[in-house]
């Protein structure tokens, strides 16, 4: 099955109304799923003991107080009891269809990352739970009031335990950490899937508590996150397939094929063996191009 996690802020005023909101959300649309909050802003630790959910405590910060995205992801999958996770932002409520997704998703590859784009909404009370039809009563109130949020925007991402061994210390909640996952999958050669077509991600529009927009996308904050993150900028236009209604739809091309042929073996696993042996190849010719390469540079420094 699949372990949630999140970090949420303080649950006081309008941010404490929504995030109940969505943990509910999780806690309904699957009711096998494990739930772990982290961190120790006030009220995580009464909400995950009235919900009955798991809670750690002790999240690594920087010189800010800001939780740090390595830190969250190594105790969550140290502490998962389900090989399927998923990180989501404490402010998105959702429905059947995400876990939906995942079980369709986790059947296709071993190797893979779901994201998708969310839809803003405002919501300001608590959602009724209690009378039956609270999900699609929630779709259809989004679909009427709500947008679709750009593909900059990413606030859930699903993957299999072991992914992510090595994240950057990025702060939680700045610019830049997103669009690390995303590469950094795309680098392990794992399906990185879109899911926006089936999954309704209902973000709850909130203020930043006392911060500004400015500082969270341009605060130093921000800046040591783009150090971190390098060159590895890359968003949902950057993805390897795109979950429909009618199935997975690789969106590969000829170029994306040869940087990552292993994805290759989600779809045809007899490919194992022969790709093995080309990797092998390939690696016992390194020191023959590398020598080369020096002899080929030598000569052209001759002739210049």
């Amino acid at each position: 099955m699949l372990t949630l996690f999140a970090i949420p802020k303080p649950f006081n005023s309008h941010i404490g109304v929504i995030q109940r909101n969505a943990i509910q959300s999780w806690k309904r649309m699957c009711l096998e799923c494990e739930i772990i909050l982290l961190g120790n802003d006030e009220g995580t630790a009464e909400v995950a003991s009235e919900l009955g959910l798991r809670h750690m405590p002790d999240i690594a910060t920087n010189q800010h107080g800001t939780p740090l995205v390595n830190d969250i992801f190594e105790k969550a999958q140290k502490l998962a009891s389900h090989d399927i996770l998923g990180y989501v932002n404490a402010d998105i409520m959702l429905t059947e269809d995400f876990i939906q997704a995942v079980d369709q998703v986790a059947g296709v590859s071993d190797r893979f990352l779901m994201v998708g784009q969310r839809w803003d909404v405002d919501i300001k009370t608590p959602w009724d739970f209690d009378t039956a039809g609270w999900d699609s009563r929630l779709q259809k109130f989004v679909k009427e009031r709500g947008t679709l949020h750009s593909k900059a925007g990413m606030d859930y991402f699903v993957f299999p335990r072991g992914l992510y061994e090595a994240v950057p210390p990025f702060a939680i909640g700045r610019t830049a950490w997103d669009n690390w996952l995303v590469a950094h999958a795309n680098k392990q050669s794992a399906y990185v899937i879109d899911a926006t077509e089936r999954v309704m991600a209902v973000h709850q529009d909130h203020d930043y508590g006392g911060l500004s927009k400015e500082a969270l996308w341009a605060g130093q904050e921000a800046k040591d996150n783009r150090k971190l993150m390098g060159s590895k900028y890359q968003t949902l236009d950057d993805v390897s397939h795109l979950l429909l209604p009618s199935g997975l739809r690789s969106i590969w091309t000829p170029g994306e094929l040869l940087r990552h042929p292993r994805r290759l073996l989600g779809k045809y696993p007899f490919l194992r063996l022969p790709l093995r042996i080309a990797e092998t190849l390939l690696e016992r010719s390194r020191p023959m191009r590398t020598t080369l390469g020096l002899t080929r540079a030598a000569w052209k420094a001759r002739r210049s």
